[in-house]
């Protein structure tokens, strides 16, 4: 009979830490409001219409009409999640007339997205 896999994760019972200096590691650590943009920064990544928005912006600056073909979805759908990532500065905009065209905001959002897609990919 199989043993039940313990999914905790957690010390033994006479565990007294690591050698690492915690004071030194508390003082670097990432602090309260830029854990909580990072976290934001993440979660704009854990929707899939946002991610194939970033995808397609890799390759050409698009309007919103281009995106909705691209998706299959009505032009409200796609402006929330466009607006959603212009806020966090992972898209950018640029107005000609009435047309609205988006690219990705820098090249850190570029190669953050690709080492993403790249370990997904790792088998």
């Amino acid at each position: 009979m199989t043993q039940p896999i313990n999914t905790v994760e957690e010390c033994e019972t006479n565990c007294v830490g690591t050698t690492a200096d915690l004071d030194v590691i508390k003082e670097e650590l990432i602090d309260d409001q830029a854990a909580v943009q990072f976290a934001d920064w993440f979660k704009a990544f854990s929707d899939p219409t946002r991610v194939k928005i970033i995808s397609a912006l890799l390759k050409h600056e698009l309007c919103v009409h281009d995106l909705t073909v691209l998706l299959k979805m009505g032009q409200s759908a796609v402006s929330h999640q466009l607006r959603y990532l212009r806020n966090l500065r992972i898209v950018k905009r640029r107005k000609v007339g009435k047309t609205v065209y988006y690219s990705l905001d820098d090249g850190h959002i570029e190669q953050i997205f690709l080492q993403t897609l790249q370990h997904t990919n790792h088998g």
